[in-house]
């Protein structure tokens, strides 16, 4: 019986392994620990799957076939039901997932040199917002799916309980930590209490005071710099000449969606584009989006977004390059706009952040460190939100992309062994 790891996550994944009673990440793609969430299927040579930076690589080659990428952003929402077109079959989105999910586990097979058949398996505080029975159901899933993947013995670890066991590891004190877990499609917190002497306890519930999570993550903010800044130079908002309408919106947010772009690929919609370009008043920019439907060029702009995003992270503005779309097409983005397009999503998660303070029965000066991890807090807004959660605490960063995957593989030693 050997035990692992492992982080799915809406952009990124990891999966650990214990080596030598260590644990270790497992090299997932050249020698990295980190492998994107995609994965594209290869028509040119019988729809084979390749993963992670080559996944991406092949569509950016622009290789027939297709990219799916953020594929845990689907459980807990109906397109879980729904089955994709790859070659000529279609297949369910849960065996998409089943397909990526084994991947990770092979390649942490073969680093290991044994089969794993126990994971502890991170999942966010909430897959879905508000329903109880439609989150148990997403765990209920993605359970399924780690069975058809090989495991046997599977357990579930909120994914800030997870990155709480990492941060603990380096700890020399006892403290009160919220720790705040911002990644790809969720943000979770947990108010837990940590130290040298309780990392020791087989059993930690009494030290997690309270959880709550939210689906608002990375993958929200490229959807909202999206439409803020590249959309309308493909037509959002512009105006039909008849009866004074709207360019429709639904084309627009399924491009500006990760987990929905390829929904626009299809011939209807490219009629429906078509027609709707010749009753256009800037039929120029509406041009531009049938392009892009033609061409398939709606993950490129998505890579492009979430590089503005990041650049935007450590800038005060950036030049977000469309020349693939149209000869010097550009947006230029500053600091500020961004930051005023996400506005309303970091004023959620500085209030669940006080909630969650709250539910533990705590006054904000209790919590003696605030630890940041996943991909998304690094966005500068995103911390002042959560830093004003608790004022006085102390702000404390790990491995933005990694400490969960530690922390479930450390979880998976105490449990397994």
């Amino acid at each position: 019986m050997t035990a692992c790891g492992l982080d799915f996550g809406t952009s990124n994944s990891a999966i650990g392994v214990l080596r030598d009673g260590a644990p270790v990440l497992a090299p997932l793609e050249a020698g990295d620990t980190l492998m994107p969430s995609a994965i594209f299927f290869d028509f040119e040579a019988d729809s084979r799957a390749v993963f992670g930076r080559e996944a991406i690589a092949a569509y950016i080659d622009q290789r027939e076939g297709r990219l799916m990428r953020s594929l845990k952003s689907i459980l807990g929402s109906p397109l879980i039901d729904e089955r994709t077109a790859i070659g000529r079959r279609r297949i369910p989105l849960t065996e998409v997932i089943e397909i990526y999910v084994k991947a990770l586990k092979t390649r942490a097979e073969a680093f290991l040199g044994r089969e794993l058949d126990q994971v502890v398996h991170g999942r966010p505080v909430r897959f879905v917002d508000g329903d109880d029975t439609a989150d148990a159901r997403a765990e209920a899933t993605l359970a399924q799916i780690a069975r058809r993947a090989g495991f046997r013995d599977i357990a579930f670890v909120y994914e800030p309980i997870a990155a709480a066991y990492d941060y603990e590891s380096h700890a020399t004190r006892e403290e009160t930590v919220l720790i705040a877990d911002i990644g790809g499609g969720t943000s979770d917190f947990t108010v837990i209490r940590i130290g040298p002497e309780r990392r020791q306890k087989p059993d930690r519930a009494s030290d997690i005071l309270a959880s709550a999570g939210i689906r608002i993550g990375g993958t929200d903010f490229d959807r909202l710099l999206s439409l803020k800044s590249v959309m309308p130079l493909l037509g959002l908002g512009t105006q039909l000449i008849e009866k004074d309408l709207p360019m429709p919106n639904a084309p627009y947010f399924d491009l500006a969606t990760w987990a929905t772009i390829n929904f626009v690929y299809t011939h209807a919609t490219e009629r429906e584009i078509a027609t709707l370009a010749k009753g256009a008043r800037e039929p120029e920019k509406v041009a531009r989006l049938l392009k892009v439907i033609r061409r398939r060029l709606g993950h490129r702009i998505a890579f492009a977004v979430e590089d503005a995003k990041l650049a935007l992270s450590t800038e005060g503005a950036t030049r977000l390059a469309l020349a693939f779309v149209e000869h010097d097409l550009e947006a230029h983005i500053a600091r500020a706009e961004f930051d005023a397009a996400i506005a309303e999503k970091t004023g959620r998660l500085c209030r669940l952040a006080r909630e969650c303070i709250a539910d533990a029965g705590l006054a904000p000066n209790a919590i003696d460190t605030i630890f940041l991890t996943g991909g998304s807090s690094r966005v500068p807004s995103v911390r002042h939100a959560i830093a004003a959660a608790a004022p006085q605490a102390r702000l404390a960063r790990g491995s933005d992309l990694l400490a969960v995957a530690l922390g479930l593989t450390r979880d998976a030693a105490r449990r397994f062994g």
